[in-house]
């Protein structure tokens, strides 16, 4: 077994928070966890804070809520903590130079990609999105650039044709943090090399947004399908139906054609819409003021609302 290291940690979210509770369980010596200022959440917008936060008050760890890395104070505080190593994993704030310089080994970070390819903020989405056959995680060594630094350890998990974000993400927040409890040995033991990214190679992941989850019907039926398992749980692909917004949580490649958004068929296998090539069954959808519900539970008491002819996102 290598020495035991003083580890900080700087992660906010439940992916973030599975690496920190594999820590934890491990040799080394968690001196202070690093995590976004608490943030206003649900409907009376209430101060929250993050699941890696409430993890790490759980455990009696010291918890440092800076605004910023850039500022001098916040700097000489992490390095008053002496740290061998620092552990990044979905923390949001930007490293300087200076703050990567403090850990005796650098800092190091968990990123839910195969790098090079989806630098950025939400690769698990835009993996789904693209069609991706793989994803899995990347350990690197950190550097000033945008997940641009030396790959120590990568770990891969198969893309299935029904995967959505969520169940991706919760795949790769098993494997993430063995990835990274394994590197962390190999740097302890000095056992472990970086390897260079090929920069040709790199494509970017764009932050989430509500406005691209509307669906397109002029977009090919594969194209719309595949966004709709990407942004499930959020932001959820939507559309309008009757000038009403309606929330799309499933849907398959459909058989025939026809308009771009028109209903073409609905039963109870779904609600069949033409796309710019093909068409797409939906079969589970969420009215205002619902919950999701299978088409055919909708197609029971709502057969009306969904005639044939009626074209959505209009």
């Amino acid at each position: 077994m290598s020495q035991s290291l003083r580890l900080v940690f700087a992660g906010t979210p439940e992916f973030a928070a599975a690496h920190l509770k594999a820590l934890l369980d491990g040799p080394h010596q968690i001196v202070a966890v690093y995590t976004q200022p608490d943030r206003p959440a649900g409907r009376g917008q209430k101060l929250m804070p993050s699941p890696v936060k409430q993890l790490a008050l759980e455990h009696g760890l010291p918890v440092l809520q800076p605004a910023t890395l850039r500022d001098p104070a916040a700097q000489a505080e992490l390095a008053a903590l002496a740290p061998d190593l620092m552990v990044v994993v979905a923390y949001g704030l930007i490293l300087p130079q200076v703050v990567l310089d403090i850990p005796r080994l650098g800092c190091i970070n968990s990123h839910a990609s195969l790098l090079p390819r989806w630098r950025g903020a939400a690769p698990i989405q835009r993996a789904v999105e693209a069609g991706d056959a793989e994803s899995g995680v990347t350990v690197m060594q950190m550097e000033a650039g945008l997940d641009t630094g030396p790959m120590l350890l990568k770990t891969t998990t198969p893309i299935s044709p029904s995967d959505t974000g969520g169940s991706l993400h919760d795949r790769l927040a098993e494997l993430g943090p063995q990835a990274v409890v394994q590197a962390i040995e190999g740097l302890a033991a000095a056992t472990l090399q970086g390897e260079r990214q090929d920069d040709a190679l790199a494509t970017y992941a764009h932050k989430l947004s509500k406005d691209e989850a509307k669906l397109d019907w002029r977009r090919p039926a594969e194209e719309l399908e595949r966004r709709v398992r990407a942004f499930d749980p959020w932001p959820v692909c939507h559309t309008t139906l009757n000038g009403e917004a309606l929330k799309v949580w499933g849907a398959r490649l459909g058989e025939g054609r026809g308009e771009p958004g028109k209903i073409l068929a609905a039963s109870r296998d779904g609600l069949l819409v033409g796309c710019g090539e093909g068409s797409l069954l939906l079969t589970r959808l969420q009215l205002p003021g619902g919950k999701p519900l299978a088409f055919a539970d909708l197609f029971n008491s709502r057969r009306d609302q969904f005639a044939i002819g009626l074209v959505l996102g209009q």
